[in-house]
C-alpha cells in the first residue's frame, strides 16, 4: 500500500497506549528506565517540543518519550539531567525507531553530547519502500490498523505537570513508534 487517504484513516478505530506509562522523576527512576533499556533490542523514541507561534521562536526539546515491551518512559528534559540515562540509550545497539527522528536527535545534541547509534528512521524507510504519506499517524493507520488521534500536538509541553490528555498523546506515539518498526522487521521494509 502506498498511501492512504484522510478519509480512509478516519474510519479506523482510535487506539492509545493502554500500558504502563512511567513518568521519570527521580535518579531511581531513571535507572530503572536504564535498565528496562538495556535488556529491550529496539525501543519506539520520540520527542515533544513547546510549539513556536511567532517567526524566528524556537524552543528546545521539553520531552522525549522511549517505548519498551513493557511501558513507556516518559522524560520531561527540564525537570533533571537525563543525560547520562539518555546519552547511554542513543548510543547504545538498542535501535531507537521513530519517523523523523533525525530532528529529534538534533535537538537533543543541543541540551547534552552524545553519538547517535543503531538509529531507524521510519518515515525513510517507508518512503524507500514506496510509501507517500510518512508520517505516524499514516503509518500507524496503513500498518498497523488503526488511528491515533491528533488532539494535543500543540500544547504546551515544557508545562511543569503534563496533562493526562498530554501522557496519552505522547505514550501513544512512541509506542506506535516500536509497533512500526517491529511490523516493518516482519515485512522486510528495513534493508
Amino acid at each position: 500500500m502506498a498511501s492512504i487517504s484522510k478519509e480512509a484513516i478516519n474510519e479506523l478505530p482510535i487506539r492509545r497506549y493502554e500500558g504502563e506509562v512511567r513518568l521519570v522523576a527521580s535518579a531511581e527512576d531513571a535507572a530503572r528506565a536504564a535498565a528496562d533499556f538495556a535488556s529491550e533490542r529496539a525501543v519506539g523514541f520520540d520527542t515533544e517540543t513547546r510549539p513556536a507561534f511567532k517567526v524566528g521562536q524556537r524552543y528546545p526539546a521539553a520531552l522525549a518519550q522511549v517505548a519498551t515491551g513493557r511501558a513507556v518512559y516518559l522524560f520531561q528534559l527540564q525537570r533533571m539531567d537525563f543525560a547520562p540515562v539518555l546519552g547511554a540509550l542513543l548510543a547504545s545497539s538498542t535501535v531507537k525507531a521513530g519517523v523523523g527522528i533525525g530532528d529529534d536527535l538534533k535537538q537533543l545534541r543541543e541540551l547534552f553530547a552524545f553519538t547517535p547509534a543503531a538509529v531507524c528512521d521510519l518515515g525513510a524507510a517507508a518512503r524507500r519502500n514506496g510509501v507517500e504519506r510518512s508520517g505516524v499517524r499514516a503509518l500507524a493507520a496503513m500498518y498497523l490498523g488503526f488511528r491515533i488521534p491528533k488532539g494535543t500536538k500543540t500544547s504546551n509541553w515544557a508545562a511543569p505537570r503534563l496533562s493526562a490528555q498530554q501522557i496519552a498523546y505522547a505514550a501513544t506515539d512512541a509506542w506506535a513508534c516500536r509497533e512500526l518498526y517491529l511490523k516493518f522487521e516482519t515485512l522486510g521494509m528495513l534493508q
